[in-house]
């Protein structure tokens, strides 16, 4: 998970295209934030979510 775990991950990341460049907020906490950072509330997409189980999955190593 240690490689999953950020926010870019999260199904509450909404990046926001600006004049100025991209902004990247996180829907659940109302705030900016970063591609990288890390909270507690995570909740992985979907997507990310299948790639961890298939990290974790002895048969598909």
């Amino acid at each position: 998970m240690k490689d999953f775990h950020c926010c870019a991950t999260c199904r509450h990341f909404k990046p926001e295209k600006t004049p100025k460049g991209m902004k990247y907020v996180c829907g659940r906490l109302g705030y900016e934030t970063k591609t990288n950072y890390q909270f507690n509330c995570w909740s992985p997409k979907e997507h990310v979510i299948k790639l961890m189980n298939k990290e974790t999955d002895p048969k598909t190593n």
